[in-house]
């Protein structure tokens, strides 16, 4: 329901004076929210407010039919720009999409939702919102079902009648914020740290929101549609940030993810409309970019004020002209193009075997953590050592994948389990080109401090289940499946996902291989390329040194 209530600049710097609030209304009702209403016209959310999109169908149903019945509803807090006119949510924006989405219809899949993403709707938000939209006319009914009723009495249902006649009574109680737009932002800090506080993360991407980091997260998780934070940018700049947001936004979140695991075909990325996928992007362009918080957290230092000694990190600027929000999008697309996609380095990482539980269930902290594999293995030039190990690194990883339930389980599913996997990825490769297999490396893990407490080996035996296959173990189930019949690099033996394949020449064209189904075989797009072509390289270089040493002799 994000789209039906546009955001708008707070307007900092407001010299003229405030509105007294003696002269502002104490009421809204319902005909206040239709499309065609003055008030709702100038009805805006400040520009960093969080999505309203956190609510579920059934709690917009209930808050629907709460207000049809006279219920209590806590006041909705307003705040009335003296520049614009207009009038900002500070506390209730998602009571008040709830009650617009049922006046108009929209619960996210509609005219002004399609058109605010670029009729580009997630799988997930349009099962949202015909769930929402189900709930809410069997139980009560559409807004235009009960205003016809209104209309024609004598022959409707008596309690929709009923409902009807309480919607042309009852009406939002409001309150106003008295003060400038300074007044008006504390206290939307202050309100929305109260009984149900901002998430952390998105407290940081507000205070954070002229950061290129935030503007960078924020274009990523909706494909550059939404709202356009970037929109002060200059037009090439926009088209630029919105252009990368769809590449990369289709490299991670496509395709769209099912409750249910029904397809080998699995986003790297998991669903790009969940709770934790805004987080797990912005902790995304933070690693890729080498930003540590204090860089973006810390306040600016104020004019002749002297900066704390140990503080060595230079502070993030905002950014004026959208500039160094492109350069950490490139960033993270070049890090999304090695783990996904076709492009010549892609790596075409399985993401059934990196970044999804043995239950089903995507792992934030999983993705992550194969992202910063990823990434120290390019800086130390590993790629191709990986590569030579990588079937038996994923086996390891798919033989024992309740390893990562247990470390997601010991520190929780985000950042603080990032550590720890990435700890068990280094261990895993590095006992590999040592020749350690199995249990041994096992053993090696289980060395390690941060995992010392995390793993334990599960033999068919510890498991227990009932006689009904539960969500997760039928995931289980369609998971194992997956990863069995996966098809294999024919170069270095993993799995390749669909939209990673490419096809190689057995023997290459360089050495006379033809074009013909025979000479072909399915790879990684880095196995066909780089991997094969530095190995094909080595190889001659051993074999003119074999040469050099025999006329030697």
């Amino acid at each position: 329901m994000d789209a039906l209530i546009p955001r708008e600049d707070f307007e900092v710097h407001t010299p003229e004076p405030v509105t007294e609030p003696s002269i502002l209304s104490t009421t809204m009702k319902i005909t206040d929210l239709g499309p065609e209403s003055l008030i709702y016209n100038v009805l805006r959310k400040p520009d960093f407010q969080r999505e309203t999109a956190n609510w579920t169908p059934e709690k917009v149903a209930e808050l629907v039919r709460s207000f049809l019945e006279g219920d209590l509803i806590p006041s909705v807090i307003l705040w009335r720009s003296p520049r614009s006119g207009n009038i900002f949510v500070i506390d209730g924006a998602h009571r008040l999409s709830a009650l617009v989405a049922w006046v108009h219809d929209d619960y996210g899949d509609k005219h002004t939702s399609m058109r605010f993403f670029d009729n580009t709707i997630p799988v997930e938000q349009k099962r949202a919102a015909d769930g929402a939209r189900k709930i809410i006319n069997d139980s009560v009914g559409s807004y235009a079902e009960l205003s016809s009723v209104l209309r024609n009495p004598g022959t409707s249902d008596k309690s929709k009648l009923r409902l009807a006649r309480n919607l042309s009574a009852f009406a939002l109680h409001l309150q106003w914020v008295v003060g400038g737009a300074e007044k008006a932002e504390s206290s939307f800090f202050r309100i929305n740290q109260q009984a149900t506080p901002i998430d952390q993360t998105e407290l940081d991407m507000i205070k954070a929101r002229r950061k290129p980091n935030a503007l960078a997260a924020r274009a990523f998780i909706r494909a550059g549609t939404g709202h356009k934070y970037w929109s002060d940018f200059e037009v090439d700049t926009q088209e630029e940030i919105e252009r990368i947001a769809k590449e990369v936004y289709e490299l991670m979140f496509r395709p769209a993810l099912e409750t249910s695991i029904r397809t080998t075909d699995l986003p790297a990325a998991g669903r790009g409309y969940s709770s934790d996928s805004l987080r797990m992007v912005f902790e995304l362009v933070n690693f890729v970019n080498n930003l540590t918080p204090d860089m973006w957290q810390r306040p600016a230092k104020a004019p002749g004020q002297r900066a704390k000694e140990g503080v060595a990190s230079p502070l993030l600027a905002d950014d004026g002209d959208g500039s160094r929000t492109i350069e950490f999008m490139r960033a993270v697309r070049k890090a999304a193009s090695r783990i996904a996609g076709n492009e010549p380095g892609s790596l075409g990482l399985h993401p059934a075997v990196y970044f999804y539980s043995a239950t089903g269930r995507f792992q934030p902290a999983a993705f992550l953590a194969t992202v910063a594999l990823v990434v120290e293995l390019e800086k130390k030039k590993r790629i191709a050592a990986f590569t030579d190990v990588r079937a038996a690194f994923e086996e390891f990883l798919v033989t024992r994948k309740y390893f990562l339930n247990q470390i997601v389980r010991n520190y929780g599913s985000m950042q603080r389990a990032v550590g720890p996997i990435h700890v068990m990825h280094r261990t895993v490769f590095d006992c590999l080109t040592r020749q350690l297999a199995g249990d041994e490396i096992v053993v090696d893990l289980k060395r390690q401090p941060s995992l010392r407490a995390s793993l334990k080996e599960i033999t068919d035996d510890d498991r227990q289940h009932g006689r009904n296959f539960s969500t997760e173990t039928k995931n289980m189930i369609v998971l194992r499946g997956v990863l069995e019949g996966a098809t294999r690099c024919g170069i270095c033996g993993a799995r390749v996902p669909l939209g990673s394949a490419s096809i190689d020449h057995r023997l290459r064209k360089a050495d006379g291989g033809t074009g013909m189904p025979e000479n072909g075989q399915i790879a990684h797009p880095y196995c066909n390329t780089g991997y094969k072509e530095s190995r094909h390289a080595q190889q001659r270089g051993s074999q003119a040194a074999l040469f050099a040493m025999e006329d030697n002799g």
